[in-house]
């Protein structure tokens, strides 16, 4: 396995939650980052670390632009793909711009990729792709119907990776997220993240409104094993891992009732008044999947995964920087 450093890695979408932190960590091993964004989503404040590094370089441009996409691959050696339009929610309002996005722009850095000739084209998959598969825990090769429009989209960037690969010969590795938090997800806005949305309802004492009973159950994933899982995807020189996709989660799962305590809890040794606010139960959400928990067995066979944090210890983290940066 090769030691990811002083290499040019190009991080689509990486004024995002999670492509800023991948930003910051990859300039912090010593690479040069060519951070591709259009700012639809993501915001100059996330990447405030790193304009001071003269390795870093922002190009502000669109994946439906194929000609942007040329303009950012030039010299890189890696591809961290993780531009995209996220949110089950926004797919179902508007799935003409969910699938601009995140499939004719993802064929666009495709192809531009193979063009280029990287060394390999990692990039964000979704665990929305196990649709209505009801077996736990998700394991990769099973998988359900897509049950919303950006679903859907994730699924086909899986498609079009596997045909490139088998076809063009580029290296591809898919990661699956499951139920990504941490420093810099965004609170505002419709189609917010759950966690920076109750933690800032909760620092404003303002009642949270969970979809259905709370017994919904997610695999929270913390931001830094997401890092680990990108950097593993690039590292590898195990010729049987690549060109495919793996499952990037914790490996355990927790219901949206359990994870309201949880931010309860640590949020009230800032302020006590916060164990009192109110939770109430809506609806459940249209297109929600009831339960995610995901195997992360073929991770750690095959790239030697190992995720450090689990819900409540990279909980503990976040919201230490939500009440530092957001209150």
């Amino acid at each position: 396995m090769r030691e990811i450093t002083n290499y040019t890695i190009l991080i689509t979408g990486g004024a995002g939650f999670i492509g800023s932190n991948l930003c910051e960590y990859f300039l912090s091993r010593g690479n040069r980052v060519i951070c591709l964004d259009n700012f639809a989503t993501g915001h100059r404040h996330n990447l405030k670390d790193c304009f001071s590094n003269s390795n870093f370089t922002l190009i502000e441009g669109d994946i439906r632009n194929y000609e942007d996409c040329q303009k950012a691959l030039q010299g890189v050696d890696y591809v961290l793909h993780q531009a995209a339009l996220g949110s089950v929610p926004r797919s179902i309002k508007d799935p003409i711009t969910t699938n601009d996005v995140n499939v004719s722009g993802f064929l666009n850095m495709l192809q531009a990729a193979t063009e280029a000739q990287v060394k390999r084209f990692v990039y964000a998959a979704s665990s929305s792709t196990y649709g209505d598969s009801v077996g736990l825990p998700k394991v990769e090769e099973v998988i359900g119907k897509p049950l919303s429009p950006y679903a859907i989209t994730k699924y086909v960037n899986e498609l079009y990776a596997e045909i490139f690969s088998k076809t063009y010969g580029i290296e591809t590795i898919g990661l699956r997220y499951f139920n990504v938090f941490g420093q810099k997800q965004d609170p505002n806005g419709a189609y917010a993240a759950v966690i920076p949305k109750f933690v800032m309802q909760l620092m404003k004492h303002e009642s949270i409104t969970i979809n259905g009973d709370g017994n919904y159950s997610r695999d929270f994933t913390y931001i830094d094993n997401v890092i680990q899982m990108n950097e593993l995807a690039m590292a590898t020189d195990n010729i049987t891992a690549v060109n495919t996709v793996y499952n990037t989660a914790f490996g355990d799962r927790n219901t949206l009732n359990d994870l309201v305590a949880y931010l309860k809890y640590y949020l009230k040794v800032y302020d006590p008044a916060i164990a009192n606010v109110t939770v109430i139960h809506g609806p459940n959400r249209l297109g929600d999947i009831p339960h995610s928990l995901a195997s992360i067995d073929k991770a750690k066979e095959l790239l030697g995964y190992n995720p450090k944090y689990s819900l409540q210890e990279g909980l503990k983290i976040a919201v230490d920087w939500y009440w530092n940066n957001l209150k």
